[in-house]
């Protein structure tokens, strides 16, 4: 029903129109319902979704995020101190919670970015990139039982129902 992207939606709405107060409201009710930073100029990709409501989610106003992207709670996307740029996130890329994705990096099209990882180097299309600094570990889309890699982790979508 509301939750955090809702209401950020609400205001972007507003802010295009030229609405000067209620927007700003919409971001404190976010900020002290939430936890979360979601500034009505962000833009945010049709069919994106907030894991938990939004919990503690914090987004850049300047980043660009895609369509159809998951992020989970307490993920930050934002700038890094000393290199100019903010990340990019294309279509279909699904964050876990806690991630910071920090600086100029570009995420390709369904990559994977796990859990707490901090990605600071770009992430190819389909990469699955997990740990601090994140790193890439396979393509999302390969065969796990083609690789000789003892890293190579497997990721699927079939979980038990």
């Amino acid at each position: 029903m509301f939750d955090a992207l809702w209401m950020q939606r609400a205001a972007r709405y507003l802010h295009q129109r030229g609405v000067p107060l209620v927007p700003r409201v919409l971001k404190r009710a976010i900020l002290h319902l939430y936890g979360s930073v979601l500034d009505p100029e962000t833009e945010f990709g049709e069919g994106t979704v907030l894991g938990y409501g939004g919990l503690n989610v914090v987004v850049h106003p300047e980043s660009r995020i895609g369509k159809r992207v998951l992020i989970s709670q307490g993920v930050t996307i934002g700038g890094r101190s000393g290199k100019p740029g903010l990340p990019v996130i294309e279509d279909d890329v699904k964050i876990g919670a806690g991630a910071k994705i920090l600086g100029p990096v570009h995420v390709g099209r369904g990559a994977l970015i796990g859990a707490n990882a901090v990605v600071v180097r770009d992430v190819r299309p389909y990469g699955v990139a997990v740990g601090i600094p994140a790193r890439e570990l396979r393509d999302a889309r390969a065969d796990p039982e083609a690789s000789d890699d003892p890293e190579v982790v497997s990721v699927t979508n079939d979980f038990p129902h």
